[in-house]
């Protein structure tokens, strides 16, 4: 039609030195404001630089801290679920260095709570290593000994487990009390 290109059309000119100069100026303020509130992340950097009159989406803003790593890493808060100051026997970590080929060589456990319609009720389940299938679980509503020894009772009745099968439970304070060991005394399971 006008026997022109369509790039050109598309084409633009040389850098905008003044767009430049905008961005670098968005990048110190952005900065500055980083350095003094180092919590602050792209939201947060927005709002400030709109309260000095600055107008700035949110986008560009998160795309420039990007940019410059400005990004505030969150730290997670760590929660300490394990109790190591017990008065109960502390074992070796055996299944670190065993090589598991076949079945009832070795066991590992845990205890977790399921939601029903007005309360918990928690559930010790007891795998296999090497088959990864169950072996002893049991039902209870309350986390005590008693849970954890029906679902090793049912472990070692079904699966007849040969001597020194290596036990790996990560619940220390239902497992280890020392009425529980008389499962394990016959030498049928070792603890780990």
């Amino acid at each position: 039609m006008l026997n022109m290109v369509r790039s050109s059309y598309y084409y633009k000119e040389g850098v905008n030195l003044q767009k430049q100069k905008e961005e670098a100026d968005l990048r110190d303020r952005i900065e500055k404001i980083v350095v003094e509130y180092e919590r602050y992340g792209y939201r947060r950097v927005t709002t400030a630089l709109q309260r000095e009159g600055l107008k700035v989406n949110h986008k560009r803003v998160q795309r420039i801290m990007q940019e410059e790593e400005l990004i505030c890493k969150i730290k997670k808060r760590w929660i300490v679920t394990t109790d190591s100051n017990h008065p109960y026997p502390v074992y070796p970590h055996l299944l670190k260095d065993a090589k598991i080929t076949g079945v009832n060589q070795a066991w590992v456990a845990d205890i977790t709570y399921i939601r029903i319609l007005m309360a918990f009720v928690y559930l010790a389940v007891i795998l296999d290593v090497f088959s990864r299938k169950v072996v002893g679980w049991a039902i209870s509503l309350r986390i005590d000994t008693e849970l954890t020894r029906m679902a090793l009772r049912m472990a070692i009745e079904t699966r007849r487990p040969p001597k020194g099968c290596i036990r790996h439970w990560g619940i220390v304070h239902q497992m280890n009390m020392n009425h529980w060991w008389q499962g394990t005394k016959t030498g049928i399971v070792r603890p780990s």
